[in-house]
C-alpha cells in the first residue's frame, strides 16, 4: 500500500473514531441531563432479575401498574396515581431497563420474563391478589404474568395493551428495530441526537389524535427517552415481542382472571380492532370499553382511564 493511501485510510479511521466519541460523550451529558430534570422518585427493591424502581402511594385494595415502550412511571404518576390512591394503594413500577429499574443479566428479559419479574415484584412487598394494571407494552407482561400466575392477580386491566402479533412494528418505532451488536452501537452514537431531533415529531405520532401535553418531558417522564441505555431496552422489548405474543395469544382462551380492556378509538400505534375488539372474544368474560382518544389515554384521559380501573377493580372482585 502507497504511504499515502495508508495515511488517508489512518487519518479516516481516526476521523470515524472522534466523530464516534463525540456522539458519545454528547450521548452521555444528554443522559446525565434527562436524568438531572427526571430523578428518580420512589423506591428501589431488588428481585430475582432486576433491581426494580417503584412508587406506592395510598393504602386500601392494590392497584399494580405497568407501563409500556420507551416508558416509565410518571406516565401513571402523571395524572393518574394520586387520584386513584384516595382509595387504593396504588404501585406503579418500572419495568426492568426501563426509567430507573435495571434488568440483570444477558440478554435483557423479555416480556414473558419480565413478568416473572413482576410476580417477584409482587411477591417481595407481599402484595395480596392485586389488580394487575399494564398500558401499552406492559399490556402484554400483565397477560404473560396472568397466564403464569393466575392465582397471583384479582384480574387484569389492560390499557391500549399490545395482545396480539403485528404484521410489521408502527413506523414512530422503526428505528428500534436494531439487532444485538447494532443495538449498542447506535444506543452511543446515532439514538441520541436522532432522539432529540425527532423527538416531538414522534412524541405527537404516538399521542395522536390526542395532544402531547406540554410539561410531558419532565411529569411525565418523557426526557428519560433520552438515554443510551432506554434506546437499548426499548430495542429489546420490541425485537422480542414479535415472538413473545405469537407464542402468548394461543393461550388466551385459557385464562382464568377476570380482564377488562381499555381501548382509543383513534389509538395511532396499535390496533383497537385487532389488539382490543379480537383479544376480547378470545378471553372468556372479558369485558372491552372504547372512548374517544389515542395511545396515551393515562396522560390525556385521565378520567376516563380512572373510571375504567375503578369498574375494572369492582368487576375483579
Amino acid at each position: 500500500m502507497e504511504p499515502k493511501h495508508a495515511n488517508w485510510i489512518g487519518g479516516s479511521v481516526a476521523a470515524a473514531g472522534a466523530v464516534g466519541g463525540g456522539l458519545a460523550l454528547w450521548s452521555a451529558l444528554a443522559a446525565r441531563s434527562a436524568e438531572r430534570m427526571v430523578p428518580p422518585e420512589g423506591s428501589f427493591i431488588e428481585v430475582e432479575g432486576a433491581r426494580l424502581h417503584y412508587v406506592d402511594r395510598g393504602s386500601g385494595p392494590v392497584l399494580l401498574l405497568v407501563h409500556g415502550l420507551l416508558g416509565n412511571l410518571r406516565h401513571f404518576t402523571y395524572a393518574i396515581v394520586d387520584e386513584l390512591a384516595k382509595d387504593f394503594r396504588v404501585i406503579a413500577v418500572d419495568r426492568p431497563g426501563s426509567g430507573y429499574s435495571v434488568a440483570r443479566g444477558n440478554p435483557k428479559p423479555d416480556i414473558v420474563e419480565q413478568a416473572t419479574i413482576m410476580v417477584a415484584f409482587a411477591d417481595a412487598l407481599g402484595l395480596e391478589n392485586p389488580l394487575l394494571v399494564g398500558h401499552s407494552l406492559g399490556g402484554a407482561v400483565a397477560l404473560a404474568a396472568g397466564l403464569a400466575r393466575p392465582d397471583r392477580f384479582a384480574g387484569l386491566a389492560l390499557i391500549a395493551p399490545l395482545t396480539q402479533p403485528m404484521d410489521q412494528v408502527p413506523p414512530v418505532f422503526a428505528g428500534l428495530m436494531a439487532p444485538p451488536g447494532v443495538r449498542e452501537l447506535l444506543s452511543w452514537t446515532l439514538a441520541v441526537p436522532m432522539g432529540i431531533l425527532n423527538g416531538p415529531a414522534a412524541a405527537r405520532a404516538v399521542f395522536a389524535p390526542d395532544p402531547v401535553p406540554a410539561d410531558f418531558p419532565v411529569r411525565g417522564g418523557g426526557a428519560l427517552s433520552l438515554r443510551p441505555a432506554t434506546f437499548r431496552a426499548a430495542s429489546a422489548d420490541l425485537r422480542a415481542a414479535g415472538a413473545n405474543m405469537a407464542s402468548l395469544a394461543p393461550r388466551y382462551a385459557a385464562l382464568t382472571l377476570p380482564v377488562s380492556i381499555l381501548y382509543g378509538r383513534g389509538d395511532n400505534i396499535l390496533d383497537p380492532a385487532l389488539q382490543g375488539e379480537a383479544t376480547a372474544a378470545i378471553i372468556p368474560g372479558a369485558h372491552l370499553e372504547q372512548i374517544k382518544g389515542g395511545h396515551m389515554l393515562p396522560l390525556v384521559h385521565p378520567q376516563a382511564t380512572i373510571a375504567f380501573l375503578r369498574a375494572a377493580h369492582a368487576r375483579s372482585r
